[in-house]
């Protein structure tokens, strides 16, 4: 597994075991929702100042998005969105 995607893996993996919404995440690391989700999707290169402020919105040290995860983990379940639905929908 290359290493954008070990970090991908284990962002989802920490944010679903603390039930934080993307949302949530960005604002307590002070990024835009939509870098969490391309983080996630691997599509994003974080830099290590990111790292940092992410690790530290998660209460984690930083070497936790390194992990390799083991053969038989399955891939962490997406949240459902923080938002709530509008009236009358």
């Amino acid at each position: 597994m290359e290493t954008r995607a070990r970090i991908a893996w284990n962002l989802r993996r920490l944010r679903s075991e603390q039930k934080i919404t993307q949302e949530h995440l960005a604002v307590d690391a002070n990024v835009d929702r939509s870098v969490i989700s391309d983080m996630e999707r691997s599509k994003h290169n974080a830099s290590v100042d990111l790292l940092d402020r992410l690790a530290a919105a998660l209460s984690v040290d930083v070497t936790e998005f390194f992990k390799v995860p083991d053969q038989e983990d399955v891939r962490p379940a997406p949240l459902l969105p923080g938002r709530k639905p509008k009236v009358g929908r």
